[in-house]
């Protein structure tokens, strides 16, 4: 299958790149660079030039391969809104160029989209139409490509790490090391759900191989990591103490994170792993982030 991926050169799409190649598929990346190009071919993967903002190089991307797979992001999150609107034109774009077929068409979105009310863990076969969570948009993007016929598959993130990025973890890590304290909100019950990133690659590889429409997938290897345990890891990890923030002072500490440090994001992966045989089995988010002091003492 000739497959273009948009964020080829991205945390998580790098790691599709071969997860593609070994399985005997052709990647199109799309790249805004000639470093990114470049990165492109020493991967094996050919170059599609182009960015989301260039909505007509995306529906020419598409319309070049037999399927699509979605994971370019702006995560600048002072512009968030902006960006998941921008996430959604892009979706948009993407699904001009397949109209008329059955490619398959997998979009990126959040666990947090399957939470059906606030603190319930998240499942697949849930779509909060009405979330206040800005990402929101990707999924409705994809639900108006539906119904007109695009195979639209959604995969939902959870923390998508390995020993360099964890997700919003990478941003909680570096508030700690600047305030000098790693800090959870109350009492710290509230979960997060995470996978490896390995693990993540190979569930993007089966969504687009199996290509049934309207299926939405969560990459989540562990459902419910309490957010105390997250900062007593990184307390621990990396020698700052630990201590809880209470609600009323969350903002002035985490600042733009306290919408997310504050909130459950557990989520289950029953079903993903029961109609795809997904098996995760990399490295938990509590041992790559021990493993980033490892990789400082030995750099």
């Amino acid at each position: 299958m000739r497959v273009f991926l948009t964020g080829a050169t991205g945390f998580i799409g790098s790691h599709i790149v071969p997860e593609l190649l070994a399985a005997g598929h052709h990647v199109v990346g799309l790249t805004r660079s000639d470093a990114g190009a470049a990165a492109l071919v020493a991967a094996r993967a050919e170059p599609h030039r182009g960015d989301l903002d260039d909505l007509a190089s995306l529906t020419r991307g598409a319309a070049s391969c037999d399927g699509v797979i979605h994971t370019a992001f702006d995560h600048d999150f002072a512009t968030f809104v902006a960006n998941c609107q921008k996430d959604a034109r892009a979706i948009a774009a993407l699904g001009d160029g397949l109209a008329g077929t059955d490619k398959p068409f997998v979009i990126t979105s959040s666990t947090a989209m399957g939470s059906a009310t606030p603190g319930d863990p998240a499942s697949e076969d849930v779509f909060a139409t009405h979330s206040p969570n800005p990402r929101v948009a990707s999924e409705l993007a994809g639900q108006a490509l539906l119904e007109r016929g695009i195979h639209v598959i959604t995969l939902r993130n959870s923390q998508i790490h390995d020993t360099c990025k964890q997700g919003l973890v990478s941003d909680v890590i570096a508030l700690a090391w600047e305030k000098g304290v790693s800090a959870y909100v109350g009492d710290g019950s509230n979960s997060w759900s995470a996978a490896h990133v390995s693990d993540t690659a190979r569930l993007y590889r089966h969504a687009l191989e199996r290509n049934e429409i309207g299926a939405r997938y969560h990459a989540t290897a562990e459902a419910a990591i309490s957010f105390r345990k997250i900062a007593e890891t990184i307390g621990e990890t990396f020698g700052l103490p630990v201590s809880s923030v209470r609600a009323d002072e969350a903002g002035a500490h985490f600042s733009w994170l306290t919408a997310f440090v504050s909130k459950d994001m557990s989520a289950s992966s029953t079903l993903t792993r029961e109609r795809l045989g997904w098996n995760p089995d990399g490295p938990t988010l509590h041992a790559d982030i021990r493993a980033m002091r490892r990789d400082r003492e030995g750099s």
